[in-house]
């Protein structure tokens, strides 16, 4: 940094497809700084290192930052500025002192094109805010393009290398649209907005597109390193030839018409496209498209909005839907398998049980399913007061690992990728006897819980309306907990996907629509006490049958045959759940439950019952457990 007169240094936990969770390869600032967790910037000061991350991993990122270098900025709290506005007050405070510009070293490959408009945004709102001249230039950034990545410089020969594992076709019978099909909507929308070339940077938008997906690229995400492009004449898959070794993989793009390229191809395809047509218009949304990418783009040759992939891969096909349902079967029988399991070993056997043979003993038993890839994320098995911790992971080598017994709860939030479909659940168990206050704060978050599921609301509702309903009991007592309520999940693909969700974010104005899928999450957390979070994935659809009906048969308003309705009259969303996984009776205080409410754990009980147990051999333990956890509540 002193040989480049850098001020500053940006280590952002991102790969160039701006992914959530990275491959190794990409995990610079966790070699850095020692903090796994997946959301948390570094940056390096000349005299300071400060790493801001938000309340999801505070715990974590104390733990594991060293505090003789390290200063943990605890994003969202009072009084603790964010990185732009501290790092913009520190260039201000270099320019009035010496009137020289603070310097900025950043990654752009690492870097979304909106983080540097921000940055840029916040050294002018300084500017502004203070006596100097409007044209002072207090900070500035450098991509440091002739230097490349300058943690990659200490890491050297130790860094891992780029995975490319090979891509498999995700079949039609699962995937419900062809590629063909997806460019030819991609392209209409393209025309609408004048765009000539469409570039999809997020892998799991590339991987949709067409219909691949991979194991070991990244972990528990069934996805591929790869960018994509269409224009009006081409269809572009940029990867690794290693990634391209099956001869099913190569037939089936060759069928989709689908050009394959070198993976770092797709500077030169945006530089050759736009100086080969003076009215060319290339489609890329800045906030998911890395910033050495979005810089080759003039604003006036920039269509700069969400993609068309992104809301095709949210609402879910008839097939992708059914493969989403198949797989919640598959992870209710496991399940079942799992507790059963669990309860004996604890009860029956008196024997005490790490977390971390928890998570590997719920692994088996899923692997067992058919379909099974991987988990479609880290296990949280966290033992008593672990589970305060939103995002705990068990290590056998942690001081923090805990073992489960009659004495305290277990949260456990789990999840599988299968062939068909991606799931993502949580439940709290305690096999003695739990204490009244953790009762009463579940019994809250199970209210909050079927407040949501129970929602009848508009179509066009964002889901930030719905996350009151979650909140509201806890609310009542005093209590909240600081994550959202619910996220998209993808169809075989990411457990974690956008544009909605529910959560107090107003600025998510995503509505819900039919064939989404959403998590239902509220949870209670007491810090170095417990932790509570119950968690079903959903379905959004419609009230009544004909919008289904119309919806299935590729129906929109105006065309022969969608149902009429009178002029004023509202069409209305409902949820089904997805997830097939009894929840445990003796933590619910009923006196703190409606009738309704303990309606609702009945008939879901049922529900699960009916879908599950013929898949279960009769007198198994499985079987025996999930009859019994499916009873119906003593209301006494």
């Amino acid at each position: 940094m002193e040989e480049l007169e850098l001020d500053a240094y940006i280590v952002p936990p991102d790969d160039p497809h701006l992914s959530e969770y990275v491959p190794e390869a990409y995990m610079r600032r966790k070699f850095l700084s020692g903090f796994g967790g997946s959301a948390g910037t570094a940056v390096v000061f000349k005299d300071e290192a400060l790493l801001w991350t938000d309340s999801r991993y505070f715990f974590e990122a104390a733990f594991q930052l060293d505090a003789d270098h390290w200063t943990l900025m605890k994003q969202g709290l009072p009084k603790v500025p964010s990185l732009t506005k501290y790092i913009s007050d520190s260039a201000l405070k270099k320019y009035e002192t010496n009137g020289k510009t603070f310097r900025v070293g950043i990654d752009p490959f690492v870097h979304a094109a909106s983080f540097e408009k921000g940055l840029t945004d916040a050294f002018k709102t300084a500017v502004a805010k203070s006596d100097l001249n409007d044209d002072a230039v207090v900070g500035e950034i450098d991509t440091l393009d002739q230097y490349g990545n300058l943690v990659d410089q200490v890491w050297g020969a130790e860094r891992p290398p780029v995975p490319t594992n090979p891509f498999r076709v995700h079949p039609l019978e699962y995937a419900g649209k062809s590629v063909a099909e997806k460019v030819e909507d991609i392209r209409d929308h393209m025309e609408h907005e004048k765009a000539t070339l469409a570039v999809f940077s997020a892998l799991d938008d590339v991987a949709y597109l067409f219909n691949v997906r991979a194991k070991g690229d990244i972990d528990t995400s069934p996805v591929g390193i790869a960018y994509g492009t269409i224009s009006n004449d081409e269809v572009t898959l940029y990867c690794d030839d290693a990634k391209l070794v099956s001869e099913e993989v190569k037939e089936h793009l060759k069928r989709a018409g689908v050009t394959t390229k070198p993976y770092d191809d797709i500077i030169d395809t945006i530089k050759d496209h736009l100086s080969s047509n003076g009215n060319a218009k290339v489609w890329m949304d800045k906030t998911r498209s890395n910033y050495a990418l979005s810089r080759l783009v003039p604003e006036n040759s920039l269509v700069n909005k969400q993609n068309a992939v992104v809301p095709m891969k949210a609402v879910k096909n008839k097939a992708e839907m059914e493969g989403m349902k198949r797989a919640h079967i598959s992870d209710g029988v496991a399940m079942a398998h799992f507790v059963a399991w669990l309860q004996h070993t604890i009860v029956n056997e008196g024997r005490s049980i790490s977390e971390v043979e928890i998570d590997k003993v719920l692994i088996g038993y899923r692997a067992e399913q058919p379909g099974y890839v991987e988990d479609s994320f880290h296990t949280i098995a966290a033992v008593g007061s672990n589970a305060a911790i939103t995002h705990y992971c068990a290590s056998a080598d942690s001081d923090l690992m805990q073992y489960l017994d009659t004495n305290n709860p277990i949260l456990i939030d789990s999840g599988g990728q299968y062939t068909y479909g991606t799931t993502d659940v949580t439940r709290c168990w305690h096999f003695g006897e739990p204490k009244t206050a953790f009762k009463e704060h579940f019994t809250r978050v199970l209210k909050g819980h079927i407040g949501v599921d129970t929602m009848i609301f508009p179509t066009e509702t964002p889901g930030f309306v719905l996350d009151v309903f979650a909140r509201k009991h806890l609310w009542e007592a005093g209590c909240d907990y600081g994550h959202g309520t619910g996220h998209g999940v993808g169809a075989a693909l990411n457990v974690h996907e956008g544009p909605h969700g529910i959560s107090p974010r107003w600025d998510n104005k995503e509505p819900l629509k039919k064939g989404m899928v959403v998590s239902n999450e509220p949870g209670m957390y007491e810090d170095d006490n417990f932790g509570i979070r119950i968690e079903n994935l959903l379905e959004c659809t419609y009230v009544l049958d004909q919008d289904n009906e119309a919806f299935e048969n590729g129906l929109v308003e105006g065309d022969e045959g969608y149902p009429e309705k009178p002029t004023g009259k509202k069409t209305f969303l409902r949820f089904n759940r997805l997830t097939m996984i009894p929840m445990q009776k003796n933590l619910i205080v009923i006196d703190l439950m409606t009738g309704e409410e303990l309606d609702w754990l009945d008939n879901y009980h049922q529900e699960v019952f009916q879908k599950i147990s013929p898949l279960l051999e009769k007198c198994s333990p499985g079987y025996e457990w999930l009859t019994k956890s499916c009873e119906k509540i003593d209301r006494n």
